[in-house]
């Protein structure tokens, strides 16, 4: 049995990675979400799990699978398969292939890795058929596409099929909430068939303090309050009273499908200006107008240096024929601008000189949702589409309390305060081709 195997590994694991390879190995147990704050050892022993079913089943085949490949291959190859290897398993080789992104043991058993942002990588991995699939940060991930990948789980005769799947807990909105906590399909309400399937653990830092420096904790504590709920209480997100937008403002509004054309499309920025571990994400927003209604198109904040997130704005930009970037003059106006020249000239950068402070501006545009006029895709619906991030930023920032505006939501600001014509409140914008 795997069991017996777990139990004879040297490598010491902590007492919520034994609860979680307990559970993983019931045979009720179908899908298995660990879900909790950061560097909790989640995906950690969810790796090592499969690395022994690896070593028991020869030539099986198990999958880690993301939402961006880069992200899958940084983290999952590159860090978190090592050093599992390197600490559970030092007397096993392992083959490593960069081309078809996996790794074999030498009684034929496969790892491979994937991401969902890459049609051809995409068809290949549907095209296969696996043993153990592994969801990694689910937050990210649409209902429709994990519906979709999940069926690529068809084990061997004889073989117990696993779904596994890890995350920081995001809105309660997210499908994962429905389905793991409400026992619901998030899509029919109804609820779900042999829900004795769907098994959850949280597991969150402060049960993996042997593994974690103080520092690191520290980082954590002084997080902004929704941030420090998920990624170190490992809670979920529910809106906050006092924020200036609402779920159900949110909610009543979606759309299933954006208008075919747009008057207006912007992409607008709100820059980090430093590209250290503890520095804030680049928020990028795209945004368009049509026949006075605002549709937020897409979500790409990023947090990488300033040279990465300005190529990914031009290409934002060609991609979706927008007419501006947007900025605010006096939060990195210039920095954009000049990072932009880098790789188009020809981009128009709108700078918005905001005369006053985060939540006065930000007041006209959340009245502009509370009147049902701005609308978010359905991300439910959409594989390249994923909002929820946005969206819990918006519900949880409280302009008398949260000591910082999160960047996803300066930017959608700065792109519905350009739309919609409400700078009139805030300032002035003033056209500059770069």
């Amino acid at each position: 049995m795997i069991i017996d195997l777990l139990n004879v590994l040297t490598f010491k694991k902590t007492p919520l990675q034994v609860e979680a390879i307990k559970l993983i190995t019931k045979k009720e147990s179908k899908e298995i979400l660990l879900l909790g704050g950061s560097r909790s050892g989640k995906t950690f022993i969810i790796i090592y799990f499969m690395i022994v079913f690896m070593l028991k089943y020869p030539n099986s085949k198990v999958l880690s699978i993301r939402k961006h490949f880069n992200h899958a291959k940084a983290s999952l190859f590159m860090e978190t398969f090592p050093d599992v290897a390197k600490l559970a398993f030092p007397n096993v080789k392992f083959k490593e292939n960069r081309s078809d992104w996996y790794m074999e043991c030498e009684n034929g058993s496969r790892w491979f890795i994937s991401g969902m942002d890459d049609s051809e990588r995409t068809e290949k991995i549907l095209g296969r058929q696996f043993d153990i699939l592994h969801f990694n940060e689910v937050s990210e991930l649409v209902y429709k596409s994990y519906e979709l990948f999940k069926t690529r789980l068809n084990p061997k005769k004889g073989l117990k099929g696993k779904v596994l799947l890890d995350y920081n807990p995001p809105s309660t909105k997210h499908w994962g909430y429905k389905v793991f906590e409400k026992n619901v399909n998030p899509e029919t309400g109804e609820p779900l068939k042999n829900k004795e399937r769907y098994k959850k653990l949280v597991m969150n830092p402060k049960d993996n303090l042997i593994n974690l420096s103080e520092d690191y904790l520290d980082t954590l504590n002084n997080l902004s309050e929704a941030k420090r709920m998920r990624f170190l209480e490992g809670k979920y997100s529910d809106g906050a009273e006092g924020s200036l937008w609402k779920w159900e403002w949110i909610i009543n509004n979606r759309v299933n499908e954006l208008p075919k054309q747009f008057n207006r499309i912007v992409i607008a920025v709100d820059p980090a200006v430093t590209s250290e571990v503890t520095s804030d994400e680049t928020g990028i927003i795209v945004a368009g107008e049509y026949k006075g209604e605002y549709y937020i198109i897409a979500d790409e904040t990023i947090k990488d240096d300033v040279a990465i997130w300005g190529k990914r704005v031009c290409e934002l930009y060609d991609k979706y024929q927008a007419n501006n970037v947007i900025a605010e003059s006096n939060q990195g106006g210039d920095l954009i601008a000049q990072n932009i020249r880098n790789y188009n000239r020809n981009i128009p950068v709108a700078t918005i000189h905001a005369k006053r402070g985060k939540a006065l501006r930000a007041e006209p545009v959340a009245e502009l949702y509370s009147r049902g006029k701005v609308h978010h895709k359905d991300y439910l619906g959409d594989a390249g589409v994923d909002l929820s991030e946005l969206e819990d930023e918006l519900t949880t920032w409280v302009p008398s309390i949260s000591t910082k505006s999160p960047n996803r939501l300066d930017a959608l600001v700065y792109a519905i305060i350009y739309l919609s014509g409400t700078y009139s409140f805030t300032g002035k914008i003033k056209l500059t081709g770069v």
